[in-house]
């Protein structure tokens, strides 16, 4: 991340400028403070638990309403957001209308995903029995920075919907994402403590994990991170609940009878958007060997038309990433392609008055001759870049798809549905696409298989990630 901070206080430093964003300059909690924070969450939270799902509801819908006020004037946000992250600021609304999306197809099915579920077809005469859902009480969500509104929603609002109470730590390159949530929701009535917002330094979250009020940590963000966070969960009293969205290397099978044109221009806005920052963002091709030519030289193409600069310029569909540190590293995996045998098709010339050495701006780059022993078609890339690999098979689109510790997304690109649904089955995905990709429905589980994580959010199954099951037992009549 380009941030800069020490062990009390913290500010974003724009990916652009790398300058410091002045307005995102917060300082840390003591350890007392923190605690404090957490036993007053946990305290709210017992009494929010007892609301109905009626009064829950009534302030999701003051949240959604706020968002959408948000939304119709947003020109504000959407700077902060290119300010804070360095997405293109024609991109930022897209994200906004997204989060609104999720959020109302939340509310429209959280009184189902959270109702009893009754036993009355199998009760015996003077029994009862049902299942309820019930809070898990105080909820740690660790968001990330590069989709926030998106990333974030995904549990903090099942969360209160749920009863929980929530401590959103975000992400230090995007502080103000959380502190716009946490005014919306208080603005729509959410009672004093249901929700906070904590900035905190690695040594303060790893104390919020262990806190014994902490009942559930939501996190999102890289493995190697994430296997921490598991770690201290794991060593700390309580067994807490822990769900981990973490990284991805997503794959596309593109077959021979596909919507050739259709499927270009999807894959290059799969793999470019967010400038590649994305955990489903398409990292690795097989193509089809009777169209690779034809698909190679029209995605290569298509990628020379992007226009990387200013992210505030308005005609800028390719911004910076987030800090020096990422571009030298994504750099360094093509490079170290390149010299391993890759040809890159993007002439690094066509950038080169922006993707500077020393800034973090880096170049788009499609790369063919790539093999699974290369860094660029095997660990997450996190930028621009996408390796293209000809096939002559199913079989071997399939192998090569699975070869991958990550497992998140991956896409099939045909006109046959019945060609999809033969291959599905044998794709190790938490989603599998059919002509489209980088996308989340939250109609359905968002998850992950391998490395990509543990968990799901969205759809009901999300619901039942935030709160447990609690029987009840009734025998009514004791003669």
């Amino acid at each position: 991340m380009s941030t800069s901070f020490s062990s009390t206080e913290q500010t974003t430093i724009s990916p652009s400028t790398l300058q410091p964003y002045p307005e995102t300059h917060r300082v840390y909690p003591s350890t007392s403070d923190l605690d404090k924070i957490i036993e007053t969450s946990a305290s709210a939270q017992s009494l929010w638990a007892e609301s109905s799902i009626e009064d829950r509801l009534a302030v999701g819908n003051g949240f959604a309403a706020g968002l959408k006020a948000l939304i119709a004037s947003p020109e504000q946000t959407a700077k902060e957001l290119t300010l804070q992250m360095g997405r293109p600021v024609s991109q930022g609304v897209g994200e906004l209308k997204g989060c609104l999306g999720r959020v109302e197809y939340l509310l429209s099915i959280a009184r189902e995903s959270l109702a009893d579920v009754p036993l009355t077809d199998t009760d015996l005469p003077g029994f009862k029995r049902y299942i309820r859902r019930v809070p898990m009480g105080v909820v740690l969500v660790i968001a990330p920075w590069n989709f926030p509104y998106l990333v974030t929603i995904n549990s903090l609002l099942p969360a209160i919907l749920a009863g929980n109470s929530v401590i959103l730590k975000p992400s230090p390159q995007t502080p103000l994402v959380a502190e716009t949530f946490h005014k919306l929701f208080k603005d729509a009535g959410l009672p004093d403590g249901v929700f906070e917002v904590v900035h905190l330094s690695p040594k303060l979250t790893s104390q919020a994990i262990s806190h014994p009020k902490i009942s559930f940590i939501s996190f999102t963000g890289s493995v190697a991170n994430g296997a921490e966070v598991s770690k201290i969960a794991a060593n700390a009293a309580g067994f807490k609940g822990v769900a981990l969205e973490l990284g991805g290397k997503d794959p596309a099978y593109v077959l021979p009878d596909c919507d050739l044109e259709y499927t270009v221009e999807q894959l290059v806005d799969g793999a470019m958007f967010n400038s590649g920052q994305s955990c489903c963002a398409i990292e690795r091709i097989y193509v089809h060997e009777s169209i690779y030519d034809k698909f190679v030289q029209q995605y290569a193409d298509l990628v020379k038309t992007y226009k990387l600069g200013d992210p505030l310029d308005p005609s800028t569909n390719l911004g910076p990433v987030v800090s020096i540190a990422s571009a030298d590293r994504i750099r360094a995996q093509v490079e170290a392609a390149i010299k391993a045998g890759a040809k890159p098709l993007i002439p690094v010339s066509n950038f080169a008055n922006v993707a500077t050495s020393g800034s973090a701006f880096v170049a788009p780059q499609v790369l063919v001759d790539v093999h699974h022993s290369m860094e660029v078609m095997s660990e997450e890339t996190f930028g621009p870049v996408v390796g293209i690999m000809k096939v002559s098979s199913d079989s071997e689109a399939i192998k090569l798809m699975n070869d991958s510790k990550y497992g998140l997304t991956a896409s099939v690109w045909t006109t046959s549905a019945e060609t999809f649904t033969r291959l599905e089955g044998k794709i190790e995905a938490g989603t599998v696409f059919m002509n489209r990709c980088d996308f989340l429905d939250p109609a359905l589980a968002w998850t992950g298989v391998k490395d990509s994580g543990r968990g799901v959010s969205l759809s009901k199954f999300g619901f039942d990630q935030l709160t447990r099951a609690k029987s009840v037992h009734m025998k009514i009549k004791t003669n």
